[in-house]
């Protein structure tokens, strides 16, 4: 084997490898921020949201984790500009989030809290949602796009299947967000007990994950010539 097709070799394993570590640090976020709290508090209990927990003992878990799928996202280059740029912008979001921490519990929709924290509060659900808008972004419009000098092989199919039901899970689940906090205080307010806002959120990371996973080749792999 040649040099060159060594490199090759080992910065596609290199990116392989950045992708499945971004795809668990996704799916363990929620898992582990849910875990540690209920053993960590007393008495135990899940937070209103994956960001509350910036307010709890769970913070540097919260914090530690944006931060390591900032770094992952802002070393992703991927084969085009448009993956560098998605990579850098998803990372400014990331660690934005950590910087402008969300409002602590009670929310502002409930009862009234210092300007200071309101403020925080609105810069954080503006970073969040940007920050889901870059991985449904990276779900729909990048991992799906095929080399048009050859054909897709059957994986690279399913594969796409797996990206946009990812990506749609995700941008339903923000949607979903933005409605419950638009009418929570009219309709919705016997949802508050059940965390509703935890769960889409945890549900719309684990779908980011399964994507990166799938991309990194955990999940429908092409299998290697002879």
């Amino acid at each position: 084997m040649s040099d060159k097709s060594e490199q090759e070799n080992s910065l596609v394993f290199s990116y392989l490898t950045l992708r499945k570590t971004i795809g668990i640090l996704g799916i363990a976020l929620p898992v582990v921020l849910a875990v540690g709290g209920l053993l960590i508090f007393e008495p135990p209990m899940l937070q209103k949201s994956i960001s509350a927990y910036y307010h709890t003992d769970m913070r540097q878990v919260f914090v530690g984790t944006l931060w390591a799928l900032g770094f992952f996202l802002l070393s992703y280059k991927g084969y085009e500009r448009a993956d560098a740029i998605a990579g850098d912008l998803g990372c400014i979001f990331a660690v934005g989030m950590t910087f402008f921490p969300t409002w602590p519990d009670p929310s502002p929709l409930e009862c009234l809290v210092s300007p200071h924290a309101l403020l925080l509060g609105r810069i954080h659900v503006a970073l969040a949602g940007s920050f889901f808008l870059t991985l449904i972004y990276f779900s729909l419009f990048l991992f799906t796009k095929t080399d048009p000098s050859k054909p897709p092989t059957r994986k690279k199919l399913q594969r796409n299947m797996v990206y946009r039901a990812c990506g749609y899970v995700m941008a339903l689940c923000v949607l979903l967000i933005g409605i419950y906090y638009l009418v929570q205080r009219k309709d919705l307010s016997f949802l508050v007990t059940y965390n509703p806002v935890f769960w889409l959120e945890a549900v719309a990371i684990f779908a980011f994950g399964i994507s990166w996973l799938t991309k990194g080749e955990a999940i429908l792999k092409d299998q290697e010539g002879p």
